[in-house]
């Protein structure tokens, strides 16, 4: 399956700068599909999952921007009680160490995508669909 590439981009913590990254991603047609944002006290960073990553990464580099491509997995998990559980267990079991995650909900009714960045994707994604789990293909991520 082809690895889902996340953007990640270092963000100064001062008036603008994520307004500046948004604005180039805004200008060239790129839409975020999901977004994390960690902070320090000098700086953040925005982890994105973008329709065109490519693309993304190139305009952002081209800015000035710092920008760095990721390979991820996204899970799709019921939203219900222990829905995210499932998903962890599954990979706990398997011996995955969980590096971050983040969530987005989707259009579909009672499901969330999880993306999630894990110390072994192929196992990751092995002991997922084992379980029962959906991992979305980077077709499908991009396109939602």
């Amino acid at each position: 399956m082809e690895k889902i590439k996340q953007i990640s981009v270092f963000v100064e913590n001062a008036k603008g700068k994520l307004s500046n990254i948004t604005t180039v991603l805004a200008e060239n047609g790129i839409n975020i599909r999901a977004l994390s944002i960690a902070d320090t006290t000098d700086f953040g960073i925005l982890r994105m999952i973008v329709q065109d990553p490519e693309k993304a990464q190139a305009v952002l580099s081209e800015n000035d921007i710092m920008v760095k491509a990721t390979e991820v997995m996204v899970a799709e998990v019921s939203d219900e009680p222990a829905g995210l559980n499932k998903v962890l267990c599954l990979l706990k079991d398997n011996n995955v160490t969980l590096e971050y995650l983040y969530a987005f909900v989707t259009k579909r009714e009672n499901e969330a995508y999880v993306v999630m960045k894990t110390d072994n994707s192929e196992i990751a994604e092995k002991a997922l669909t084992a379980g029962g789990v959906r991992v979305l293909s980077a077709k499908e991520v991009y396109t939602l």
